[in-house]
């Protein structure tokens, strides 16, 4: 380990063994030197502040049926609910006026041109209303190339489709015969296309998941050159198919996954926006502020209605309540009022501009 330490002091750039020993690493020790390692890294190359990211959880009706999800369309024992375009943009200008300079749109996966309206118009309404400024990130799932333009054009900025994995034989046990590897990785080149800061990510620790699929994901995150990364540790939802495939369930192991992976992942991509998940506030009260300490530099508080929340529960004892933000103790402060865009992608933005 002494070797991989030097190497990351070093900042030479690590090989997929490497990956794989930082994920495999369980000394307390080690690992503390890999977060600290991670932290610089973060502050050298993206900063020190931790930007802020107003979640919207809109509708939890989706089409998609995936074998983990608790809003899977198959799940008949939740109550459907869709917020109203008013509803949206008033906690949208809301979030603006108490200092938040972005917000991200989620719900659940539908295609339509009645989606595709309202979507585009409710993002038209809050650009509108806040002069521009409120930056604006979608995690919308699987859309037509016309449709990820035309949500571009409105004002959207940033997009986050997570692949789950990279592995496609890993995909497909997780998800029902229908759903494609291959059409979700054509969506997200798409995205990247329109013109979009382009985020991905990958469930941490699947049934049948391999540290060896967990390191190539790192490289499949660099190969699709990705701006973004939302990823957090997989954990159970007991209304679902992949809960029975679950013989234990170790939270303190998925949580310390999920911070290795943060960790790994800011020390290969350096430059990339990582957020610290909701998932890892589940498993630990403090999992947010741990994820900011393995490298993490996006949180995204939940800004959705209270009556809403419950409803819209991926995973079981998913955070339904607002948190406070500490950040103190990590050295990092809050960047209120700004959009906090990935330093990748304004790199490549650069890069472009001279060519």
């Amino acid at each position: 380990m002494r070797d991989l330490l030097d190497k990351i002091r070093n900042d030479v750039k690590l090989s997929a063994a490497d990956l794989r020993r930082v994920l495999e690493t369980e000394d307390e020790k080690i690992l503390e030197q890999i977060f600290r390692e991670a932290r610089r890294v973060k502050r050298e190359y993206a900063g020190n502040k931790i930007y802020i990211r107003g979640l919207i959880e809109f509708s939890n009706i989706c089409a998609k049926d995936c074998l983990y999800c608790g809003i899977r369309k198959s799940n008949k024992n939740i109550n459907r609910f869709k917020m109203a375009a008013d509803d949206i943009v008033k906690l949208a200008l809301q979030a603006y006026e108490n200092n938040y300079a972005s917000l991200v749109l989620q719900g659940g996966e539908i295609e339509s041109e009645e989606y595709a309206s309202f979507i585009e118009s409710t993002v038209r309404r809050i650009k509108t209303g806040s002069g521009g400024r409120l930056g604006i990130t979608l995690s919308l799932g699987e859309q037509s190339p016309e449709v990820y333009r035309r949500w571009f054009a409105a004002g959207a900025h940033r997009y986050l489709l997570r692949i789950e994995t990279s592995s496609e034989e890993l995909y497909g046990k997780i998800h029902p015969a229908n759903h494609n590897f291959r059409r979700r990785l054509d969506c997200l080149r798409e995205i990247k296309k329109a013109g979009y800061q382009t985020g991905t990510g990958v469930m941490i620790g699947l049934p049948g998941q391999t540290i060896e699929d967990l390191a190539e994901d790192i490289l499949f995150f660099e190969r699709e050159d990705i701006d973004m990364l939302g990823m957090g540790p997989y954990i159970v939802h007991d209304d679902t198919p992949l809960a029975k495939r679950v013989a234990g369930f170790d939270k303190e192991k998925q949580l310390m996954l999920g911070l290795k992976m943060i960790a790994a992942c800011r020390l290969y991509l350096k430059d990339v926006n990582i957020a610290a998940a909701t998932a890892l506030q589940a498993l630990n009260h403090r999992g947010r502020e741990l994820g900011v300490q393995a490298g993490a530099n996006i949180v995204m508080p939940n800004i959705t209605d209270p009556q809403y929340r419950a409803a819209y529960r991926l995973y079981n004892n998913k955070p339904c309540f607002d948190e406070k933000l500490r950040f103190e103790e990590s050295g990092e402060t809050i960047g209120y009022g700004e959009w906090g865009d990935s330093p990748h992608f304004r790199k490549k933005q650069g890069r472009n501009s001279l060519k």
